[in-house]
């Protein structure tokens, strides 16, 4: 059981693995001045291919949980994402989305019934000191908007993160995937039509790029993902400091990103409060 566990944690942490790539992607081979459509644009198709395979819709009685896990998953966490990434550096919005797991372990007090411990609430106040050291710093463009949708995508989704763990049987993780990603692309896609419109150009790189953010960013990543929470529970949410490790990386390497001392010292607290809490659930 122990090797199996193992194997699905692995298995669940090539998803957010691929989620790092996005950044690098979007600011590199995407219209950034359209995120709300790019999101809508990279979940939609995702779900219609997964639905080739699922080949059926959610029954009535579990439309609503399925509505709201996919407003929480998909819809607000890639929009708000997005509108991080096209205004703060890529590693600095992958970061700000990583704290989600310091959130599930609050949110799962109200919602599941898990008193957290106040080893992981120091934890919770020594992540947020590293967000501050990060983004209230005079080296950075300091854009409020994308702190605050940074913010709010990490909030969504350990959101959506509980509420899966609570819901965890309503269906197998390719129909969950699949839904969450379909109805998510619908809810936003009339919202991005109407506000930000289509783009005016669209070249090959840019359909190269969409291309690879739904079907590896999206498609394979949240069904890994969906099904490592669904069978491991919300507790595999430590694995999101994998993305802001990717996108540093990727960020650094290719779109020759800097980081200053604070920030340094902002992203190592981050870490740092991730990686303890790990190790206290290892």
């Amino acid at each position: 059981m122990a090797d199996r566990n193992a194997g699905r944690f692995i298995g669940t942490a090539i998803g957010p693995m691929l989620w790092g790539t996005t950044y690098v992607v979007f600011v590199g081979a995407l219209p950034t001045d359209h995120p709300v459509l790019i999101s809508a644009l990279r979940a939609l198709p995702a779900g219609l291919l997964m639905l080739l395979l699922v080949r059926r819709l959610p029954p009535l009685r579990i439309l609503f949980p399925v509505t709201v896990l996919a407003l929480t998953n998909i819809g607000l966490f890639f929009a708000l994402l997005l509108i991080s990434a096209a205004r703060l550096p890529g590693g600095i919005t992958a970061t700000l989305a990583a704290c989600q797991p310091l959130l599930v372990a609050l949110l799962a007090w109200p919602l599941l019934g898990r008193r957290p411990g106040m080893g992981q609430i120091g934890l919770a106040v020594l992540g947020m000191a590293g967000v501050g050291l990060m983004v209230l710093n005079g080296g950075l463009a300091f854009d409020p908007t994308g702190v605050l949708a940074g913010i709010g995508a990490a909030l969504s989704m350990a959101l959506g993160i509980v509420l899966m763990e609570r819901w965890r049987d309503l269906a197998p993780p390719v129909q969950m995937t699949t839904w969450q990603l379909l109805i998510g692309g619908i809810l936003i896609l009339p919202f991005a039509l109407l506000v930000e419109g289509l783009p005016v150009h669209w070249e090959m790189r840019n359909t190269l790029g969409l291309g690879y953010l739904v079907l590896f960013a999206t498609a394979l990543g949240y069904w890994l993902w969906v099904g490592g929470v669904q069978r491991l529970g919300s507790r595999v949410s430590v694995l999101a400091f994998l993305s802001p490790v990717v996108a540093l990386v990727l960020g650094i390497g290719i779109m020759d990103e800097t980081l200053d001392v604070q920030q340094v010292l902002g992203v190592v607290l981050v870490f740092l409060s991730i990686g303890l809490s790990v190790r206290g659930r290892a």
